[in-house]
């Protein structure tokens, strides 16, 4: 029987079958050995065959893993070495960010928008906390909302407090499979409690002595999604979305200095407009990207970021 997997904890998933039925199942032995990079050879979101262990404690076996349309990877956190598949099979991507308590780096942005470019997985940003704007926030949101939506990507600025943009966002999950994403105390359970109180995720404050946030989710799991009440009887799927574990750092993976400017739009669309074809967009002579920069059609924060990026990505044998 076929089915997704909903939850991973390491060594068993919990895994809906299409008629709804839940399992906790472990891979067959297989799977753990050849042609498996990843610190997980199964991810939330993956399609799978199953076979029935044991109908009485409802275990079964995972003997087939379907491929995968798209994935979002990350640096292994333990494994410096090795990536880690954060999702797979994803229609969009949000990325939860705070402009303070805590502040989320325009790096940390850069870096997960170069990734979703990079398995064409659509992102979007959401800007948490906008009830503790201040003088300052509100400048930092206006500009950076203006140099994201010159390349295409889409803002929302919301609050769960005051639950500004709350609907935005919502209509924004309709019938699709969604990856929140973001630092640890940014709000996503606060966010998911407040769109849909059945789940009731824990929740903790951002520590007050770090000013970063504790870890409330400790396993990456999906949710399948009410459908507003209009829909209810609608025979359309639908959203459905996966929380994940709050990550202090996000470092790429598979990505080398040669590709990395096609993951930045902006840069992407002067191709081929270089005196050299393997122009780095660094010191070369004739580089139309540092052009751009220099007479404002790219943003110099993102060339910035372009280049811290590029200078800490190690060279491998790609």
């Amino acid at each position: 029987m076929t089915g997704k997997v909903y939850k991973s904890t390491g060594s068993w998933y919990v895994i809906k079958t299409e008629d709804g039925e839940t399992w906790n199942a472990r891979l067959k032995g297989i799977f753990k050995l050849d042609g498996i990079t990843s610190t997980n050879p199964l991810a939330v979101g993956d399609n799978v065959e199953l076979e029935i262990e044991s109908e009485d404690e409802r275990t079964a076996i995972v003997t087939e893993i379907h491929d995968r349309h798209n994935y979002i990877n990350r640096q292994s956190p333990s494994h410096r070495m090795q990536h880690h598949i954060v999702a797979a099979n994803i229609d969009q991507s949000l990325l939860v960010v705070t402009l303070k308590e805590p502040k989320t780096s325009q790096g940390f942005i850069d870096r997960w928008l170069v990734t979703c470019e990079a398995y064409h997985v659509p992102a979007v940003l959401l800007f948490n906390k906008s009830d503790l704007y201040r003088k300052k926030e509100e400048e930092r949101f206006e500009d950076w909302k203006a140099m994201y939506n010159a390349i295409g990507y889409r803002l929302i600025r919301m609050s769960v407090h005051s639950g500004e943009g709350l609907d935005e966002v919502r209509s924004l999950l309709e019938g699709k499979i969604s990856l929140l994403s973001g630092h640890s105390g940014v709000g996503k359970s606060s966010f998911l409690n407040a769109l849909f109180p059945d789940l009731q995720l824990k929740t903790q404050n951002v520590s007050g002595w770090s000013g970063k946030g504790t870890h409330t989710t400790t396993f990456a799991e999906m949710f399948d999604l009410p459908n507003p009440p209009a829909k209810a009887h609608s025979s359309s799927t639908p959203g459905r979305i996966i929380d994940t574990p709050g990550m202090r750092e996000f470092g790429l993976v598979d990505i080398s200095k040669q590709e990395l400017s096609g993951y930045f739009p902006e840069m992407r669309a002067l191709t081929g407009q270089c005196q050299f074809n393997n122009c780095l967009h660094l010191e070369e002579p004739g580089c139309r990207v540092k052009e751009a920069v220099k007479n404002g059609e790219i943003a110099e924060d993102r060339y910035v970021s372009y280049c811290s990026i590029l200078a800490s990505i190690e060279e491998k044998n790609y």
